[in-house]
């Protein structure tokens, strides 16, 4: 690897080294002096205040402490009392002791307002030696309690400076860029002259980067310190090659400040002023680009894609419109119009779906796919599982019953035979809609002019799965792409993960739903629980009684789905009560018969992981019991309580939890008791958690990784830079122009280089 610009081996940086440059690689996925430049501190330490000890308290976070050492005492491992007492006139070089023996150092320091205790395990020669008594220090650490009295362990130990400049002090805050300036040097060239440190990049730094790390890097001796010369080191060696990333009339435009002072003051602010600034230019570039190269696809698709032109809605839509039991909501009418124009215009449609529990989303997608049908193609539906695949053809049958179309179910359970003359329907084209799951994308399976592709929580199929579906079409014109989900997406989130695609939303339930009762219970509760369940039972209702594991384990005590199934059978005895039990471990032919019974009403009590978070409708279910609720997420915990409340009979969520709750966990239970508006719960769900797990996807699943902007609390911020984005789209869709040239080379780029989104979501 180079060794010279931004792709320099971070080995050779001084502190690093080829083992905990493999560290860094495997723990941080940093190799590079480039890569890490762009590794940003997550929070700064104050190090210009100075913290007495008589106020220091060990619910405090890090605390700076000015004092004088009063005595040392060393301790082995075979005794608790002391083996020796370092001071002036005693063992002052330490050559009598045997330090091989000693386990742990106290130092005790004094600063005028009281006395500490430091404690020591590592380093101990070397700390005995420096901190002698009389001597002053500048002490750094997290405090804690022992005993009754706050300490520090392993604190930082600097020097105290001189009377004359005993308090540091600050610079002034406006930003200046003379320090560094940028060079036509470009990654790997080596500098036509050796580079010399021209400035330090601590000169009139105010606060302390930390930096996120890991046990086996604090292992190695990674210490906070220690990552700070690290990263002075990497400034050093890599800004002479950093090079501008955004064009200056957008700089000026969106009033940004140059990057070479954003990277600096991000690493060493020189005042909050300058911090605040250079987040906001880093966290800007990265939502800026990350919209650009969405919404970029966006306008070459709309300009260039050729879609199926499907000019009417057909014999078939009318026939199942005019049948419905029910007339549709406001919401279901605007979308299917909005679904109608796409598919009609001549160009190809990309629509995201959005719709919360219950909101009539299968009835959109089945009189779109009969719109397909009425223009001469034919439809998918694609689902995650079996399930739920099973679930969306027992539906989309009583609909279609007035209309004559035939459709088919294609899952991994479906027999050769029913295969044989599945393949042969949908080549023929007699097969008009096709229900499935993965399966749909196999090889053997050939449509005759597949025009429409609905993909269900789509989020659940890989890209390469999804991406096959599309080849499938046979006329030459990509289908039109519906993509569904049942999980409310919060608009910064949606923007990102399909900010390519246009977005309908469902905001009306259907009349006649009721709000489910939701309440909190601990095991204290359960006698009671168990009383309601029986008069629900004796009213003729079903419940579902939802855990999150199928197996106990050593790490997690909460109640596996085993112990609770043989709980409730015990509590409910056949033949008087009837448990089915369901999760994804069992063979799909036992998990099948086990769902149907409880769907048929054979059955009074589901027992089931979360395998029945999607794709179960069961009207007569008026009870959703949660185990364990502080191990789901709040997306989770509101589809697995969609699941009830689908009929007309009053409905009940009962969360039951330990007895003691983390701070989130107590949050995300009030939560739910307080509000069923599953919008509302996503918007803190990606406050509390992240966009990485409210989709199961960890960040990876954004086109581009983000280092430092966060979707769940930057979005007035993305809103800004997809405006931004849009503006310079809507003016040269092809950046084209001189002033973009930035913009087209900066796209160019890996990182950007994402699939097109508009073929595959």
């Amino acid at each position: 690897m180079a060794q010279y610009g931004l792709d320099m081996d971070i080995q050779f940086l001084p502190g690093v080294g080829p083992k905990r440059a493999e560290l860094f690689t495997k723990e941080l996925g940093i190799s590079t002096v480039g890569e890490l430049i762009r590794f940003y501190p997550y929070r700064y330490i104050d190090r210009t205040s100075f913290t007495r000890i008589a106020d220091a308290r060990p619910d405090m976070a890090y605390i700076q402490i000015r004092a004088r050492v009063l005595r040392t005492e060393l301790f082995s491992n075979s005794s608790a009392s002391a083996v020796g007492i370092a001071s002036q006139e005693q063992n002052k070089d330490g050559k009598d002791l045997k330090f091989n023996t000693i386990k742990r150092m106290s130092v005790w320091i004094e600063d005028g307002s009281g006395q500490m205790e430091l404690v020591f395990f590592k380093g101990i020669k070397w700390m005995h030696e420096k901190l002698t008594p009389g001597s002053e220090f500048i002490f750094f650490g997290k405090p804690s309690a022992f005993n009754g009295r706050v300490n520090l362990v392993h604190p930082e130990v600097d020097p105290a400076p001189s009377t004359t400049t005993s308090q540091p002090t600050t610079t002034s805050s406006q930003p200046t860029t003379t320090a560094i300036q940028p060079t036509s040097a470009t990654a790997g060239e080596k500098p036509t002259a050796p580079s010399t440190k021209a400035v330090s990049f601590t000169d009139g730094c105010t606060m302390t980067g930390v930096y996120p790390s890991t046990e086996r890097l604090k292992n190695a001796g990674v210490t906070a310190k220690l990552m700070n010369r690290i990263m002075e080191a990497a400034m050093d060696k890599g800004m002479i090659y950093i090079q501008e990333s955004m064009p200056e009339y957008l700089i000026r435009q969106c009033g940004l400040v140059p990057l070479h002072f954003a990277l600096r003051n991000i690493h060493f602010p020189q005042s909050q002023d300058a911090l605040e600034k250079a987040r906001y230019r880093l966290k800007f570039e990265e939502l800026f680009y990350l919209q650009l190269s969405l919404l970029k696809q966006k306008y070459i698709r709309s300009r260039n894609d050729v879609g199926i032109r499907m000019p009417k809605v057909g014999e078939a839509f009318n026939k199942c419109y005019s049948a419905l039991p029910f007339p549709l909501t406001g919401a279901q009418k605007r979308v299917i119009t909005e679904i109608r124009d796409d598919m009609k215009s001549g160009h190809q449609m990309n629509r995201l779906l959005q719709g919360d529990v219950g909101s009539g989303k299968t009835m959109v997608a089945v009189l779109s796919a009969l719109i397909a049908v009425g223009n001469g193609y034919q439809a998918c539906i694609m689902a995650p599982t079996e399930v739920l695949a099973q679930q969306h053809f027992k539906n989309i049958g009583k609909f279609l019953a007035p209309t004559g179309v035939k459709a088919a179910l294609l899952t991994g359970s479906t027999k050769a035979s029913e295969r044989r003359e599945l393949h042969a329907g949908l080549e023929d084209g007699s097969i008009g809609i096709i229900v499935g799951t993965h399966a749909l994308i196999e090889d053997n399976v050939i449509f005759r002019n597949l025009g429409l592709a609905i993909v269900d929580e789509q989020h659940r199929f890989g890209v390469e799965q999804r991406s096959k579906l599309w080849k499938k079409a046979c006329c030459g014109c990509p289908p039109h792409v519906l993509v569904m989900t049942a999980t409310p997406i919060p608009r910064t989130l949606a923007m990102t993960l399909y900010g390519d695609l246009d977005v309908s939303v469902i905001d009306e339930l259907p009349p006649g739903r009721k709000p489910v009762q939701t309440i909190h219970a601990t095991e204290g509760k359960r006698a009671a629980l168990y009383r309601f369940m029986k008069e629900q039972i004796a009213l003729g209702r079903q419940i579902f009684v939802v855990y999150p594991l199928i197996n106990e384990t050593e790490k997690l005590d909460y109640q596996s789905l085993e112990a609770g199934a043989e709980d409730i059978m015990n509590n409910f005895p056949f033949p008087e009560y009837k448990t089915a039990v369901v999760h994804g471990k069992q063979l799909n032919d036992v998990k099948q018969f086990n769902m149907d019974a409880f769907a048929a009403g054979r059955a009074d009590i589901l027992v089931a992981t979360s395998v029945i978070e999607v794709g179960v409708d069961v009207p007569n279910a008026s009870v959703m019991v949660i185990e364990s609720a502080e191990r789901f997420g709040l997306s989770q915990l509101h589809q697995l309580r969609g699941r009830v409340g689908r009929g007309s009979e009053k409905s009940y969520c009962v969360l039951m939890t330990g007895y003691k709750l983390s701070k989130e966990s107590k949050h995300r239970i009030e939560l739910m008791c307080a509000t069923e508006n599953g919008f509302d719960l996503a918007e803190e769900d990606l406050k509390m958690r992240g966009p990485g797990d409210l989709e199961g996807t960890q960040q990876s699943g954004l086109p581009i990784s983000l280092n430092i902007a966060s979707l769940a609390k930057d979005g007035i911020l993305l809103n800004a830079a997809r405006d931004c984005a849009d503006a310079v789209l809507k003016e040269d869709p092809e950046l084209s122009a001189d002033k973009n040239q930035m913009l087209r080379k900066e796209l160019r780029k890996d990182k950007y280089e994402i699939k097109d989104y508009s073929r595959i979501s």
